[in-house]
């Protein structure tokens, strides 16, 4: 009995198993048709949705109240106090530094001595320099008076060329009377002329030899002076040069920099110190590249030194960008305050 009852529970369980196995199938294809539709909703609300509004940068959008009359707009900008002229000292001649006598932060004039440079070998050439213009003007000396003595000869040639000259044409003349009177043949006229003529021809000569030889002696007088002239300018030369060991600041001002030390080394047109005048700066400000194409020349500005408000106008706009940002000179048109100096760090506000 107890074996039919089992039997018959088997043949009824095996039914109601299956029934839960579609139950479960019809289940899921219900849900993966609900999500299909779902996506196919999605996607078909999606691509007629309308494109979103461009997105801007917080940094760049000002807000204000809409409001009648005019609009200011201010740019800031971060930058330093610099001098309008900043003096470069370079070296004219290759040295080494022996001494440095001012140090940066004093107070220049342009005669000022900054440091002094040592060069033996540019020393020597000067001294050699000089010798050499002594030594010519010695030869110059010695050549004109050998000259002068030529010149004295043959003007004493001449002299005793024109004497010969003028005892022959007495003799001519003499002889030409005697011959008049019969007291002489003719033959011994005519030798007299003939000496006569000579001489005068002689003379002549001379003379144009006393010209010529003064043409010559003034000639070579020159080509001397000349060369002298060449040895005095190269001497000259060198003594600067000797003179530019000794550095000068060039112009009045406050020494900034000195970019040398003691034993140090340096060629020709190394920069050896800077200069400037501190109460002439001007403001250089870094303004970013995304407020500075509406800056123009001319615009108010205000230069925060921290120390107190000073106004000025846009001298310069950078036409370049570095590292994101445009270089602005500012000319400033009020008085420094007490502390200002170069290299101080300000802040700018333009007004647009």
């Amino acid at each position: 009995m107890a074996c039919l009852l089992q039997l018959q529970r088997a043949a009824m369980d095996i039914p109601r198993a299956t029934s839960v196995k579609r139950r479960k199938l019809i289940k899921r294809i219900a849900f993966v048709v609900c999500g299909l539709g779902l996506i196919l909703l999605t996607t078909l609300g999606l691509s007629r949705l309308k494109p979103a509004a461009p997105t801007v940068e917080r940094s760049t959008v000002w807000l204000d109240i809409v409001k009648r009359g005019p609009m200011i707009r201010q740019v800031r900008g971060l930058g330093v106090l610099v001098p309008e002229e900043v003096l470069w000292v370079p070296a004219l001649s290759e040295g080494r530094v022996e001494r440095i006598l001012i140090r940066p932060g004093t107070v220049v004039s342009a005669d000022s001595v900054l440091l002094i440079l040592g060069n033996p070998e540019l020393e020597l050439q000067a001294l050699e320099a000089d010798y050499q213009v002594k030594a010519a003007e010695a030869e110059y000396a010695n050549l004109k008076i050998q000259l002068e003595s030529s010149r004295l000869n043959q003007t004493a040639d001449l002299a005793r060329v024109g004497s010969d000259y003028h005892q022959s044409k007495l003799k001519a003349d003499r002889d030409e009377l005697l011959a008049k009177e019969g007291l002489l043949a003719d033959l011994s006229l005519q030798l007299s002329k003939s000496t006569a003529t000579e001489l005068g021809h002689r003379r002549e000569i001379e003379e144009k030899r006393l010209d010529i030889q003064s043409q010559a002696n003034e000639a070579q007088l020159a080509a001397k002076r000349a060369e002298i002239d060449k040895l005095k300018a190269l001497a000259a030369l060198r003594k600067n040069d000797v003179g530019s060991l000794h550095v000068r600041a060039g112009a009045s001002g406050v020494l900034q920099q000195m970019e040398v030390e003691v034993g140090q080394r340096v060629p020709p047109g190394t920069i050896l110190a800077k200069v400037a005048q501190p109460e002439h700066l001007k403001a250089e400000l870094k303004i970013p590249e995304t407020q500075a194409k509406d800056v123009a020349l001319g615009q108010m500005v205000s230069i925060d030194t921290r120390n107190g408000l000073i106004p000025g106008t846009v001298s310069r706009v950078d036409p370049v960008v570095k590292e994101g940002t445009v270089t602005v000179d500012v000319r400033l048109t009020g008085n420094l305050p007490p502390g200002a100096r170069p290299d101080l760090s300000v802040e700018g506000i333009i007004e647009i």
